[in-house]
This record gives structure tokens, sequence and C-alpha cells, in this order.
């Protein structure tokens, strides 16, 4: 499970030397809406010296251009040729959008993470994703191109919220992850010096069940970092819950603090202590 997600445009060598020094989970070297199409040649030769170079404290994907864009090939290409971690797949519409990458790239597709909310029609093919577990390792939401595309003047409201059809985009996102039984990532939050609302951002997906969030500055990763890590407390309690539930396992529900607990307790303990492992925290 990857926790960060940071992007970085892919004809900008210095900044892929500094985002690979971030410490995020993963680096996302952007070989779309970053770069201009006038520069997409030149930004492939970045991304093929990076893949080379750059020291791999971070899993490094490439996000390719869109499968019905001219761009797609050579972007597989060179992200393959570069031994790169994973696909970063925009534009993706449906399950079907996945399948057509992984002809594209052929025997041996590393994983992808589709970013499956970016078109009107997209919203529609979310819970089309089922049958790829082998290679598609995530599914991530966008905003800005939905906006674009619905024609919507903003995406949140004076208070910061997200307007409806961008929290539905969202929510629908995030249960189309788990139907396909991939991780849901979170789309980024784009004021890059306003961390104390990040922390907000963080939390509340945290909570609704993502495990992991983009970024488009090293600033950010830290903050994302820690907040998509269990808490002391939350590995004492799943330590509890499975002590209990397996000291009585015909039981099928036991008492804790007065709470009823249950085997939906027990399964989201067991994703709590698996993620303490993975990243060696303890109570």
């Amino acid at each position: 499970m990857m926790r960060s997600w940071l992007f970085v445009p892919g004809n900008r060598p210095a900044m892929m030397e500094k985002a690979a020094r971030a410490g995020a989970d993963a680096i996302i070297l952007d070989l779309e809406d970053s770069v201009s199409p006038q520069k997409k040649g030149e930004a492939r030769k970045a991304v093929a010296g990076a893949l080379a170079t750059l020291h791999r404290a971070s899993k490094v994907w490439v996000r390719v251009n869109p499968v019905t864009s001219d761009h797609c090939e050579d972007d597989v290409a060179i992200a393959l040729a570069g031994g790169a971690d994973g696909l970063v797949l925009p534009k993706s519409e449906s399950g079907d959008t996945v399948r057509q990458l992984m002809r594209i790239a052929g025997t041996g597709c590393p994983p992808v993470l589709a970013i499956a909310t970016e078109t009107a029609g997209s919203l529609f093919g979310l819970g089309d994703y089922g049958g790829l577990e082998e290679t598609l390792y995530g599914m991530a939401w966008g905003a800005e191109d939905l906006s674009a595309d619905l024609g919507s003047t903003a995406t949140r409201d004076e208070t910061g919220a997200l307007t409806g059809p961008f929290a539905l985009a969202r929510n629908l996102m995030l249960a189309g992850a788990a139907r396909a039984g991939c991780q849901p990532i979170d789309t980024m939050w784009t004021a890059t010096r306003d961390l104390e609302r990040l922390e907000v951002e963080c939390n509340a997906a945290r909570r609704d069940g993502f495990t992991g969030k983009m970024a488009i500055h090293p600033n950010q990763v830290p903050v994302i970092n820690h907040l998509f890590l269990p808490t002391a407390e939350e590995i004492a309690l799943a330590e509890r819950i499975t002590a209990e539930l397996e000291k009585t396992p015909d039981a099928g529900t036991v008492s804790i603090d007065g709470q009823m607990i249950d085997m939906p307790h027990l399964k989201r303990a067991a994703r709590v202590l698996a993620l303490a492992k993975q990243y060696g925290c303890s109570t």
C-alpha cells in the first residue's frame, strides 16, 4: 500500500531529482497535463533519463497520455523501457480503458493506477473495473478535468467543501475501487501552502476509506505519509478486537468497552494491523 503519490512534470529534470528525495511512497513523472503538446517529445527524453538515473527510494510511475492520444504508445514504450514501477492512466472511462492500455503495453504490463473521474462519461463506468485485479493497482479521482467537461465554474463552495457533482464523483470512485478490489487514492489538495487544510483533507479521506492521496508539492508529502498511518490508539484497539474474537471464534460478537464488536470490525482491524506492520508502527 502506498500513501503519498507526488506528481512532477516530465520535462523538468531538476524537479524530478527533487521529487525523488521528498520521501513520497511513489513519484509520478507526468507526460500528460503538465507538458504542452509541443514539449511531449522533449519530456519523453527527460523521463527516459530520469528512469535510468533517479535514486529509487520511491516507486517511480509514469503518467502517460490518454489511450485515445497519438502520444500514448510512445509514452508507454518509454516507461516500459525504463522499468517504470507502474503506469498512471488519465481520462479512464471504465475497465475497458485499462484493458486498452494493457493491450498497448503488451506482455508484462506493469501495475496501473487509473484516474477514473476526469470526464462526465467516466462517472457511469466507475462500477466497471472488476476482473483486473492482477494489473489494476488503484483508482484515483480528479476534479479539474471533470469540472472542465461539466462546465462547472468551481469544484468547491465558499467553505472549501466539494460541491455536489465532485462529492458524487469522489464517493462513486471510492465505491468503485472497493468493488474492483484495488486501492482508492484521493485527489490532490492544490493550495500547496495550506497544510492545515491538507490535514483536514487527509483525515477525512482516511476516515472514509481512502488509502492514500496525491500530492503536487514536496512539502505535502510528510503530512500525507503521517496521516495515512494508523494511530497508536487504532493499533491498540485492532489488537484487542483481534485477540477477543480469536479467543471466542464461535461467538461471532464480543463486547469491548460497551460496544458490540463483530466480523466487520475484525476485517477493519486486520487492515489496520497490516498497515502498521508494513510501516513499522506500534503502540
